[in-house]
């Protein structure tokens, strides 16, 4: 009831660069734009903000609840959950002097709303004309020149400081857009952002030519953590199921990677799903004896994604298992 009270509340007051935890807007909407504004603009500041929901002060959360609700309810509620001692898995509780427990429906909303002020629109009154996409504590500023860059990296590390946060001197870097066009050589050229990582990518033209672009695709951390997932699921021991109980298994997973991951340059996620088709190939050999032999196995799996193609969802993309 509060998280919807004080969203109501303070939504119409969110800068239209603020894209998490918000309605009609998405991580893939700020990935869109910092796409779009990376063509335009030379130069990215990366923000790293170091642990800021386990930093963030609490007496700026409450003046920022306050100066947006008359319920005094209302701030109390907020007070005393933000007091509130964590608990960890041994059944020990933590007590806090800062920060934001996250899980509650509440967090997100403090999150954004602490950020508008000490991020936001500080940006909006400082540097008017520079661009940004913040996703609750991500986000990415963008330049026309590296002078401007350092300059307003400068800046924003004492505003953080000044509202009681920190950058990371590691992970916050300036990124020259690095493409077929802006050649120049810079110690930093890719950076990444809700997932993916935008670096120079090979792209096509209308017409079929080919060219450099300065591009989003799924990134390595990504990768890495769906590759995981895709070992967990031991598919090539589920002798016990059939392909579509293998396949009603895992296609709502692969699904969801699709319909994120796969929005920008999904050519990206092809060596992922060769990967899942590859242990689909040793099921197949473990299940048939008669298709123990390597041939006979991939005579089958021809023959399967030919005549099925939409059993696995990741099938229309890639069917390629070698």
């Amino acid at each position: 009831m509060v998280a919807r009270r004080l969203e109501a509340k303070v939504e119409p007051i969110f800068h239209p660069d603020s894209y998490g935890y918000r309605p009609g807007r998405s991580a893939l909407d700020a990935v869109a734009i910092c796409r779009r504004r990376c063509w335009d603009s030379d130069w990215v500041i990366d923000l790293d903000i170091r642990k800021f929901f386990d930093t963030v002060p609490w007496d700026l959360v409450l003046k920022a609840v306050a100066a947006n609700t008359d319920q005094p309810w209302v701030l109390l509620y907020v007070d005393r959950w933000l007091r509130a001692p964590v608990q960890q898995a041994d059944g020990t509780l933590i007590e806090r002097d800062c920060g934001t427990p996250q899980g509650s429906a509440v967090s997100p909303v403090l999150a954004n709303l602490f950020l508008h002020y000490a991020f936001d629109a500080w940006m909006a009154r400082e540097f008017p004309t520079i661009r940004f996409e913040r996703y609750v504590d991500d986000a990415v500023v963008h330049c026309v020149s590296h002078a401007q860059a350092r300059y307003v990296a400068r800046a924003i590390g004492d505003r953080m400081t000044q509202v009681g946060l920190e950058l990371h001197p590691a992970k916050t870097k300036i990124v020259y857009c690095k493409d077929g066009q802006r050649t120049d050589a810079h110690e930093h050229t890719a950076f990444t952002f809700l997932g993916f990582t935008f670096r120079a990518r090979g792209a096509r033209r209308k017409d079929g030519t080919g060219f450099t672009s300065f591009l989003p695709a799924v990134s390595d951390e990504a990768l890495k953590r769906m590759g995981a997932v895709v070992r967990s699921w031991r598919l090539h021991r589920r002798t016990g199921h059939n392909l579509a109980g293998l396949a009603a298994v895992i296609n709502p997973i692969i699904r969801g990677w699709q319909q994120y991951y796969g929005t920008f340059y999904r050519s990206a996620l092809y060596g992922l799903f060769s990967r899942i088709n590859a242990y689909l190939l040793r099921w197949i050999r473990r299940k048939y004896e008669r298709l123990r032999a390597f041939t006979k196995a991939k005579a089958s799996w021809r023959r399967v994604t030919t005549a099925c193609p939409g059993l696995f969802a990741h099938w229309s993309w890639c069917r390629s298992a070698w």
